[in-house]
């Protein structure tokens, strides 16, 4: 049995890109939410509060450090989507990311506004690298329910997570794919692909100084 408290012993990196940060973890379903979080954390060089207090997000894309603020909405989505990223499965590498993404959409994001920013962005690039991981996430999505929407207090945290995942329907096969899949999965594509591009000019503009931003944070940390 896995010990709940510890990434396994040998687990390795899952891409090359990753190494030192994400890294394949089995989580014990006997064991607790929070014990399984803090695997999580361990095993992908998070901080032990997830840095959720954080003011930046530190971000990299290849070798080019890309930094963007915590928001206030992103905070509340992302403290919920850690966990479905325990309790799917899914890794933290860019297409585990595309994969949560559709995931999520296709279960529901409810009322998470920020939710629905970023896994449209996620799906839409999960299209183009991985179309078929991301159109499996979206069917097994549609089967599922998220936690978007419950309480995060310790009564959740103390569940099992072998417990979660069974009634969030995690935990089975998804079975046939229908025709309400294909085309769901279609429009949502569309909506995410489109939005991005309209965005893309405020994006880049955006990415540019966030990357301008990050080399003077990392100038900043090695002066002091």
């Amino acid at each position: 049995m896995t010990d709940p408290a510890r990434p396994p012993l040998g687990a390795r990196p899952i891409a090359a890109s990753a190494a030192g940060r994400i890294r394949r973890v089995a989580y014990d379903p006997a064991g607790s939410l929070a014990d399984a979080r803090r695997v999580y954390f361990e095993a992908n060089g998070f901080p032990p509060d997830g840095g959720y207090q954080a003011e930046w997000v530190d971000f990299a894309l290849g070798p080019i450090p890309m930094p963007f603020p915590n928001t206030d909405g992103r905070r509340r989505a992302v403290v919920i989507h850690d966990l479905h990223h325990v309790l799917t499965g899914y890794a933290t590498d860019i297409y585990g990311e595309a994969e949560i993404s559709a995931w999520e959409l296709a279960a529901g994001c409810k009322g998470m506004l920020a939710a629905w920013a970023l896994d449209l962005g996620g799906m839409a690039l999960g299209v183009l690298i991985a179309p078929r991981r991301t159109f499996r996430a979206w069917v097994r999505g549609r089967r599922s329910r998220t936690l978007y929407g419950v309480p995060l207090d310790a009564a959740l945290l103390g569940r099992t997570v072998g417990e979660v995942r069974a009634e969030m329907g995690v935990d089975q096969p998804p079975g046939p794919v229908t025709l309400g899949d294909a085309l769901s999965f279609f429009l949502y594509w569309q909506v995410g692909a489109w939005g991005s591009l309209a965005v893309m000019p405020l994006a880049i503009v955006s990415a540019s100084g966030a990357a301008l931003a990050g080399l003077v944070r990392g100038r900043s940390r090695k002066a002091a």
